[in-house]
């Protein structure tokens, strides 16, 4: 399988490895990024990522590529994209696919016009085993009716960090912290909820990385969190007096069209740092952790304990155990179109749920999403 990639930033230098694992004949052929912060994890665990092109063109036009990966700041996505399913490619897109509502809108006609199977996305978390149960769970009707979700992903210090000194502290760049890391949070619980959001509501701000919270201490070790984890394109070392418009916290409420709602609560500084959810049911309750890696299920009739249940993750993955099994069922949609559990319109979708939280945050408004459906569904040339 012969690959090229685009973005040669730190995620797809660790995917190359992890879809290099997963088939063995999965050869990377060529790259485009003018300063591929991956390269040097890549080729340290002994995986080839090929020749440097100048243009996505001239890689596709003399790659002979199976498979084109997006892995380029998010705002470049969408023509990437476009130049690809032009060129007749298959498309593993990084998330968020795009940063914006027209930029959705637009990447709606194009999938339109060339199909959603030909763009697959790194929404990770859909393929991680307490996810697959929560929904086997579900699936099983041991939750009933889903009522309410109360869920978070938080991170902790030097993750904050990170976002306060990487290009991802511009929203031009990113979209927004809410998009670009908590897209996956959103798209699992809009699949749990099985239809789309509705009005939204959001409030937050930064308190945490400002200058008065800044260390007094200057030593090196007092400082090293804030710097443990590197920077790439545009990196900077300000972290208290970061010259980024992101938010370092966030809160959202949601009602679904099924009259269903949705609490979600994001932080950037949070030391003993967890990813969970309670999904309550008309029937039972899950709660779970991706992080502290426990699953539980309770009858709301009788208390009983139906499900109790923890995870081991291996050396390899960086999200719970869910990478591998990514790789693994992308390749087989690609060689044998075994169907995927998340699709690129899911993840348009989870993408404007973000959207709509910032607008309402920044409004400090409720937004009524209908309008933005009824143009997604024009877009991609059918009706909901």
């Amino acid at each position: 399988m012969r690959v090229g990639i685009i973005g040669l930033g730190y995620r797809l230098g660790y995917l190359a490895r992890v879809f290099s694992v997963a088939r063995d004949d999965f050869e990377i052929v060529g790259y485009v990024d003018p300063a591929p912060a991956g390269l040097a994890y890549a080729t340290e665990h002994g995986v080839s990522v090929g020749k440097s092109y100048d243009s996505l063109e001239a890689l596709i036009d003399n790659g002979n590529l199976d498979l084109l990966m997006v892995g380029s700041p998010n705002h470049l996505h969408l023509e990437h994209i476009r130049i690809g399913l032009e060129r007749g490619m298959k498309i593993f897109a990084e998330k968020p696919v795009v940063t914006s509502i027209e930029d959705t809108m637009a990447l709606a006609e194009l999938i339109g016009k060339y199909g959603s199977d030909n763009v697959m996305v790194g929404l990770v978390l859909r393929y991680a085993p307490l996810y697959v149960d929560l929904r086997k769970a579900q699936a099983e009707g041991k939750l009933g009716e889903i009522t309410s979700i109360e869920a978070s992903e938080h991170i902790p210090p030097y993750h904050g960090a990170f976002f306060m000194r990487d290009w991802r502290r511009y929203g031009k760049y990113s979209g927004s912290f809410m998009l670009e890391k908590c897209c996956h949070d959103l798209d699992l619980y809009n699949g749990v909820m099985g239809c789309r959001p509705r009005y939204v509501a959001s409030f937050g701000g930064r308190k945490t990385f400002v200058p008065d919270n800044a260390p007094q201490e200057t030593g090196v070790n007092d400082l090293e969190v804030y710097h443990r984890k590197p920077s790439g394109w545009l990196g900077s070392d300000k972290v208290f007096d970061s010259d980024g418009d992101i938010i370092d916290f966030q809160t959202a409420i949601v009602q679904y069209e099924n009259g269903s709602a949705l609490t979600f609560h994001t932080n950037l500084n949070v030391p003993d740092d967890f990813r969970r959810f309670a999904v309550m049911g008309a029937k039972g309750m899950a709660e779970g952790d991706f992080i502290r890696n426990y699953f539980r299920v309770t009858d709301s009739r009788t208390s009983e304990r139906l499900t109790d249940a923890t995870y081991q993750t291996s050396e390899l993955s960086q999200h719970y155990g869910a990478d591998e099994q990514m790789a693994e069922d992308i390749l087989k949609h690609m060689l044998d179109g075994v169907p995927l559990p998340v699709s690129v319109t899911d993840a348009l979708e989870a993408g404007l749920l973000a959207l709509s939280m910032d607008e309402a945050m920044v409004n400090k408004t409720v937004v009524d999403m209908a309008p933005i459906w009824q143009r997604f569904d024009a877009a991609l040339g059918r009706g909901h």
